[in-house]
């Protein structure tokens, strides 16, 4: 079965065979599918820009529900949740996205370096900030954590040319705290500091915000010396929380 991808990377992958991922599909779109509201989903498409339709189920009624879906299935291995992830992707509705990030999160010291790729595809379609972030914090910042070969990668993400792919470069370190590579934080930060994008600017104030409660004084520095680049957004992101 082939998935290919509608984003940048042109990708083409497999879906691996999973009798899990049947289990977790069948259980999934039948369960939200018998709760969704369709009145609610018009205004949630509206506020997500029209990225995708949706199915119109809350936040907290979805995660009751991703935990029926799950009740009593067996812990993944990595092509589980390659399948998952992919056959979730392929389906147009927003929540089933989401579904995947979450089981993604959840399951992703299961995963290898090898996973990458799949995150990549992930991350260049259907994107927008709602699942990138996600995807970016929690799960190619895992990735990334536990091979440190992988930050070859991320030097070569911050130079894509899809924005969305640059703000996962950018977004990845968020929860690594002491454990931030700062050269690489800074230098991603200047590489893209005259990104016209609002969504990319937006993440280099936001990465050096949250590392600037880690070391403000780094990050006072640094802002001072790169203030000329940086855009006036960056900057008051960035120095939110600490002041000038």
């Amino acid at each position: 079965m082939g998935v290919t991808g509608s984003g940048t990377s042109g990708t083409r992958f497999e879906v691996p065979n999973s009798s899990l991922a049947d289990t977790v599909l069948e259980r999934l779109t039948a369960t939200y599918g018998a709760t969704a509201d369709p009145q609610r989903a018009v205004s949630m498409r509206a506020y997500m820009k029209d990225v995708a339709p949706f199915l119109g189920l809350t936040t907290p009624d979805r995660r009751v529900l991703s935990r029926t879906v799950l009740l009593a299935t067996a812990a993944p291995e990595e092509a589980d949740c390659t399948a998952v992830a992919l056959r979730c992707w392929a389906l147009p509705e927003r929540e089933y996205h989401y579904f995947a990030v979450d089981y993604l999160r959840r399951h992703v010291r299961q995963l290898s370096s090898g996973f990458l790729p799949v995150t990549r595809h992930l991350v260049g379609t259907v994107s927008w900030w709602d699942t990138v972030d996600a995807l970016a914090a929690h799960v190619v910042g895992g990735l990334v954590a536990a091979d440190p070969k992988l930050k070859s990668d991320m030097d070569a993400w911050i130079e894509d040319d899809d924005l969305w792919v640059a703000r996962t470069a950018l977004l990845h370190q968020l929860r690594y705290k002491e454990t931030t590579d700062t050269e690489r934080l800074f230098a991603y930060c200047v590489r893209q500091s005259g990104h016209p994008d609002f969504f990319v600017r937006k993440a280099i104030g936001w990465c050096l915000r949250e590392y600037a409660k880690t070391d403000p004084e780094a990050v006072r520095a640094f802002v001072a010396r790169e203030q000329g680049r940086l855009a006036p957004l960056s900057v008051r992101e960035a120095l939110k929380n600490i002041g000038p």
